[in-house]
């Protein structure tokens, strides 16, 4: 994909909507490689949710723009020696061509070199095993840490879910 076309940026409190709804339609949308929607249902953010993470001092939220087009999101926020990395998402019609990895890539940048940070952690759902992978084949480990599926998040479809932590030093 050519990311010249791309208008990466700060994201500000105008934008917490469509933030707050491309994370909707990747998670629980119908179509994409990361929809949840066979696993929980009901939205996986709200706009308040969105404006409460920008209010974070330590903390950034990046969009990307094709055209006029939101296409990805991603938090990086600093908890102490680390860098949090959160609500990230990529548009359903633009997945499985580099934008994810682009954005990735550009957000630990960012940590590394403005917030000062080599540690990196995020959690995701422990039953999507190929979202673990897209982040194990990045340099991120799972930590085994796992805990309960967090009801703000959703409504499980399914029992038992868990989330996993996993973490990257560099």
């Amino acid at each position: 994909m050519d990311f010249s076309t791309f208008r990466l940026e700060k994201a500000g409190y105008h934008q917490a909507q469509a933030i707050s709804d491309l994370i909707n339609q990747t998670y629980r949308g119908e179509i994409g490689w990361t929809t949840e929607a066979a696993i929980i249902q009901g939205d996986r953010t709200d706009r308040l949710e969105i404006e409460t993470a920008m209010r974070h001092s330590d903390a950034c939220f990046f969009v990307a723009y094709q055209a006029f087009m939101l296409v990805s999101c991603i938090y990086v926020a600093k908890e102490k020696e680390q860098a949090y990395i959160g609500f990230f998402s990529v548009h359903p019609s633009l997945q499985q061509q580099g934008v994810g990895k682009y954005m990735l890539e550009y957000a630990e940048a960012f940590a590394y070199n403005i917030m000062q940070v080599r540690n990196f952690s995020m959690f995701v759902v422990s039953q999507r095993r190929e979202l673990i992978a897209f982040y194990q084949r990045r340099g991120y480990r799972l930590t085994g840490q796992v805990k309960a599926f967090p009801f703000h998040l959703g409504i499980p479809k399914a029992s038992n879910l868990t989330i996993d932590y996993l973490e990257k030093v560099l």
